[in-house]
């Protein structure tokens, strides 16, 4: 989101006004040799000769003031293109990817990955850098710019600063396949001292499961087919089809923002994800109901 009163609103500011001005001098320009031809073929038609030969009104107008025009708006253009597309000061470093249909989120100063939810601290410059490993996706959050695409074999990165605290939704912009309509994801921004906290609680998980009935989750979660598709950190489930799930409890949401991330919707999401989110490759789970109770209380306080 663009800060109106900082220098960035200033420079497009002038280059707006500069733009407008030119656009005003063109227009002044060509009424003015719309004038001079009906002046010279008046002249012309009542036998008076005109100051200003053929050739020299074709070369001042239709070669030398267009050339100028253009050669002004390409410089102007050129040089606010360079000065927005410009890396910023100590920007935080943050790697989304596209999947089938979630996100990725890695933070590759802070070396952790989560998933469907990107946390920014409020005034500091955003690098996202932008890829994907399947189809072409779009990367769109209208309330903090314009959509930049995910294209395989291409890295994009988009550039920008949240000026203001809350939660903004984005989603996918770009047709890329039976569930591009529930790739939706959350960008949140933080105040600088709540995103630090955020962080550093993601790079220091805790190691052991609160109770013991989330203890008999872990043990449901490593043993069932969940560890060869999902990473919790600190246990042995190192997969990597599906998100990486070290801080599910903290998330708002299930299935990259599909429904709200409730035990009840967490059940119905591991039992059948099919139900809720036709075409994922999240399979379905058959579980004894206990095993599925301690599978829920152990994800939802992965925090």
């Amino acid at each position: 989101m663009l800060d109106p009163k900082g220098p960035e609103a200033h420079r497009i500011a002038g280059v707006w006004w500069l733009m407008f001005g030119l656009a005003t001098a063109v227009y002044v320009i060509v009424a003015g040799f719309i004038i001079v031809a009906m002046l010279r073929g008046r002249r012309t038609a009542s036998g008076k000769g005109s100051r200003i030969s053929d050739g020299h009104f074709i070369w001042i107008g239709g070669i030398i003031v267009p050339a100028v025009i253009l050669l002004v708006l390409a410089v102007a253009t050129v040089d606010s293109s360079n000065h927005l597309r410009a890396a910023e000061r100590d920007p935080l470093r943050i790697e989304v990817v596209g999947k089938r249909w979630w996100w990725a989120v890695d933070y590759l100063d802070q070396h952790f990955t989560t998933a469907n939810e990107v946390h920014v601290p409020v005034g500091r410059p955003i690098e996202l850098g932008l890829d994907s490993d399947n189809v072409v996706h779009s990367f769109w959050v209208p309330q903090l710019g314009g959509k930049v695409d995910l294209i395989p074999g291409q890295h994009n990165v988009w550039r920008f600063k949240a000026d203001r605290v809350g939660t903004y939704r984005g989603t996918c912009a770009e047709y890329c396949g039976i569930q591009h309509a529930k790739m939706s994801f959350l960008v949140v921004a933080q105040t600088p001292a709540s995103f630090d906290t955020w962080a550093l609680r993601r790079e220091n998980p805790p190691s052991v499961p609160a109770g013991q009935l989330e203890a008999n989750g872990e043990q449901v979660f490593v043993r069932a087919p969940c560890a060869g598709c999902h990473t919790v950190r600190g246990t042995s489930a190192q997969g990597t089809i599906g998100p990486d799930l070290t801080d599910f409890g903290s998330r708002s949401t299930i299935g990259s923002a599909t429904v709200p991330n409730s035990p009840g919707y967490l059940g119905g999401w591991i039992v059948d994800a099919q139900t809720i989110k036709p075409g994922a490759l999240m399979p379905p789970i058959s579980l004894e109901p206990r095993d599925t109770q301690a599978l829920i209380a152990y994800l939802e306080s992965l925090k």
